[in-house]
């Protein structure tokens, strides 16, 4: 894979006590040098313009005074210093540059990865949240749609970080052009993502989430992404899929109750490129939680590794629990789709 990533996106050091830290990039470059065929990319930093098509401006602007002022705390999980705005500017500018390989045509080992921080899929329009400041996905998805040489017309995002990505959804919520899926942890922070808020408006029917139970493992995950999910972006058939890809459902991540195993992540990521080649979407990832340094290192590197030609290994138990079978049931009725669940 390409891995888009910019030693400035380290600046951003929020405490050492603090989940997000710099060290989490320094794991994942540290755990990919192990591996055959990684290139790393450096973007552009995203100008305000860009940011301001999906961010209020003023906004936007007193970030840039808070940190200009030596930063400090903006809400009581996330913090900003100085150098913060630089690195929220590089992070968002990464995830342009992911989508931009995607469209000119960066395919299968050559697939792009945007690893930039701080993250950003629970900064809303007007305000950040949840250690985020910019939401870069967004930022992307817009990118993408506003410059006619890419010729498209939708978007399709697919978050599969623990926390809902609640900041996306807002963004998007009333647009038809843009299909936001979260598959996250019911009731964890930030509260959000219910069954039943699937857009408003023009958007209506184009945000879907999927709040799993505690305890949810590999197979589960599999079903929600085998059916609900493929079933609505067939339908919707994106230009793009961008990927928010949080690695904090693994097992031993120290802040979610989901169970994933490592390996969930080289299957999701198998599916999520079966369902671009079906689509003809250009595909892309753009790094959002994951805070067990180990695992969230293992895992980006098992995503690599799929592009690279590991084959994933199918999980041994296929059954569903009820209380997941449940949810995805609910899923398909409130988007009213019929596809079958596993066994």
């Amino acid at each position: 894979m390409q891995f888009g990533y910019s030693e400035l996106c380290l600046a951003h050091d929020p405490g050492s006590r603090h989940p997000e830290s710099p060290d989490r990039l320094r794991a994942i470059r540290e755990r990919l040098k192990k591996k055959h065929g990684v290139e790393y990319v450096e973007s552009d930093s995203c100008e305000l313009d860009t940011m301001a098509a999906v961010h209020e401006r003023a906004y936007l602007e007193s970030v840039r005074e808070f940190c200009d002022d030596g930063g400090g705390s903006w809400d009581p999980d996330t913090t900003a210093v100085e150098e913060t705005w630089d690195a929220a500017r590089q992070s968002a500018g990464l995830a342009c540059w992911a989508a931009e390989q995607a469209l000119e045509g960066a395919t299968g080992r050559e697939t792009p990865f945007s690893i930039g921080r701080p993250p950003g899929h629970h900064a809303v329009y007007d305000n950040a949240m949840g250690f985020c400041f910019v939401n870069n996905v967004a930022v992307a998805a817009q990118h993408a749609l506003d410059h006619d040489e890419y010729d498209v017309d939708s978007v399709a995002i697919i978050d599969w970080d623990v926390h809902h990505g609640n900041g996306t959804q807002d963004i998007f919520y009333d647009r038809g052009d843009v299909f936001f899926v979260s598959l996250h942890e019911k009731e964890l922070y930030p509260g959000t993502g219910a069954i039943d808020e699937i857009g408003d408006g023009d958007g209506e029917g184009t945000t879907m989430n999927v709040p799993m139970p505690a305890g949810t493992d590999d197979a589960e995950y599999l079903a929600a992404l085998e059916g609900p999910i493929t079933a609505a972006l067939t339908d919707f058939d994106p230009d793009l899929l961008l990927i928010s890809a949080g690695f904090d459902a693994h097992r031993h991540d120290p802040i979610s109750r989901i169970r994933l195993s490592t390996e969930a992540y080289a299957l999701m990521s198998d599916r999520v490129r079966s369902l671009a080649d079906d689509t003809d979407a250009a595909l892309a990832f753009v790094l959002e939680g994951g805070y067990g340094l180990d695992v969230l290192a293992d895992s980006v590197a098992i995503v690599h590794e799929t592009f690279d030609g590991r084959e994933p290994i199918e999980p041994d138990d296929d059954e569903l629990g009820d209380n997941a079978e449940s949810v995805l049931e609910d899923v398909l009725e409130a988007h009213d789709l019929e596809p079958e669940l596993g066994d």
